[in-house]
């Protein structure tokens, strides 16, 4: 008998956001990972507690829920992009508390939070300038969730972004059944009021869109998200499709300090 071939071993899941797995790392975008390593070393454990409210954002007093000032010049306080132009972003560029969002619109978690809290953020807090909400693609569950996250993108250059993530999430359903296939899309698009839907679907398949979309899933892996719904208020990050209770207890103290 020929000798047996040993064993390979198993290759480990590679946890990366899609878009980040199938972005190509050339030279330059190698650097840039490098420099983001080094700035945000200190962050990558923001989300890792899988609590509420990471412990170590708050004060170590049992039962006590204070928010600790974050240090100045932590990173976390840089990410909030402010732009008044951004597509994918609700609320006065100047609101004094930021709501950074990551989602994937393949989570059950994300649609949760979409259906219920968001609207009550928007309503409590957006409305009246207090609450900014900057939304990041953050497509953890493989194509479907990339095309969602470049479509999304898409629409937003319409203008027509937050319509198309209340339709992308307006029901359960289950990952990979072709919700966001091209028949899928095109269906959620003109749900969503996107004026030229022949647009959008060229546009989420340019180089802009890929770009857009690693970018920001690229940072949420330096922040450390593994889960998502997962989201930064002026640097205090929340886990999870949390109930208006958790938000507005964190909301309320940022604009007490503010």
């Amino acid at each position: 008998m020929p000798p047996s071939r040993p064993t390979r071993p198993a290759r480990r899941p590679d946890p990366r956001p899609y878009a980040v797995r199938k972005r190509p790392l050339t030279f330059v975008v190698l650097a840039a990972v490098l420099v983001l390593v080094l700035v945000f070393g200190a962050m990558a454990a923001l989300f890792s507690s899988g609590n509420s409210t990471a412990d170590n954002q708050r004060n170590p007093t049992p039962g006590d829920g204070t928010l600790q000032p974050l240090p100045e010049g932590h990173p976390a306080l840089a990410l909030a992009r402010r732009d008044a132009d951004d597509p994918l972003a609700l609320g006065a560029a100047d609101a004094p508390v930021v709501m950074i969002e990551y989602s994937d619109f393949q989570s059950a978690f994300s649609g949760t939070h979409a259906r219920g809290v968001h609207h009550e953020l928007i309503e409590e807090y957006v409305e009246r300038g207090a609450l900014r909400i900057e939304f990041r693609n953050f497509p953890v569950y493989g194509p479907e969730s990339d095309a969602a996250s470049r479509a999304a993108w898409a629409a937003g250059q319409q203008g027509r972004f937050w319509e198309f993530y209340d339709a992308a999430f307006a029901e359960e359903f289950h990952r990979d059944t072709g919700r966001f296939s091209e028949d899928g899309l095109r269906e959620l698009a003109e749900a969503a009021g996107v004026p030229d839907v022949e647009r959008l679907l060229a546009d989420m398949e340019s180089p802009e869109a890929d770009e857009a979309v690693a970018t920001d899933a690229e940072e949420g892996v330096e922040l450390g998200a593994t889960t998502t719904p997962a989201f930064l208020l002026n640097g205090y990050p929340i886990v999870g499709a949390q109930s208006m209770d958790t938000f507005r207890e964190t909301i309320d103290q940022l604009l007490d300090a503010a």
